[in-house]
């Protein structure tokens, strides 16, 4: 008896043809998972009120760059990562020196771009020095005599020579530490992204055939 075997479609071109599709499907599905969670972390930063400025410092890269790849991957960091981190983990906050941090009042304004003023910035911008006021309850403060309030709500210089409309504005709440509140979860987002990377491949396997 002889036996002939005839094997249809050819069993090469079918392995190489099933390795091409699942290329294209674990490449496909990473670049979903992280474009999914790129999304997700923008939104909670957003979400959390901390601007769509820190929000866009989240980035995405996919590997490899060109092409299809089994081991395809895909890379979501922040661009800011220590402002992120913190608000992530929602750290306890001490003074590099040991002594006091200060904390700019509404009345303190802002520096260049929004930027947070320090004491000693503040005094060379405004032209008016700070007084240390120490409260045995509540934080200490930073003060300003002989100033007065704008339209915007910041403490300037006063002009007035009969003292007219001066005060003395409150420019800095001094306290030793700060807590700052854990405005984030990243880890959530990150493991349901992780979790939906074997579905993502099966569903794209499945399409690319």
């Amino acid at each position: 008896m002889k036996l002939k075997l005839d094997i249809t479609p050819d069993l090469v071109v079918a392995m190489a043809a099933e390795v091409k599709a699942g290329e294209k499907a674990v490449t496909a599905a990473m670049r979903e998972a992280g474009t999914g969670l790129k999304a997700a972390w923008r939104g909670q930063i957003t979400g959390a009120g901390l601007g769509r400025r820190l929000a866009n410092s989240i980035r995405l890269a996919t590997y490899p760059k060109a092409g299809e790849s089994l081991n395809a991957a895909a890379l979501v960091w922040s661009k800011a990562p220590v402002i992120v981190g913190a608000h992530d983990s929602g750290p306890l906050i001490r003074s590099k020196e040991g002594f006091w941090l200060a904390i700019p009042t509404e009345a303190a304004g802002r520096g260049l771009r929004g930027a947070k003023l320090t004491p000693g910035e503040w005094e060379r911008r405004r032209g008016l020095r700070l007084r240390f006021v120490y409260r045995r309850r509540g934080p200490s403060l930073l003060v300003a005599d002989r100033a007065r309030i704008n339209t915007r709500g910041q403490a300037v210089a006063s002009r007035s020579k009969t003292g007219r409309n001066q005060v003395t504005a409150p420019i800095f709440l001094l306290v030793p530490q700060v807590k700052l509140p854990k405005r984030l979860d990243l880890d959530r987002d990150a493991a349901r992204a992780h979790d939906s990377v074997p579905g993502l491949i099966v569903a794209n396997w499945v399409e690319s055939r």
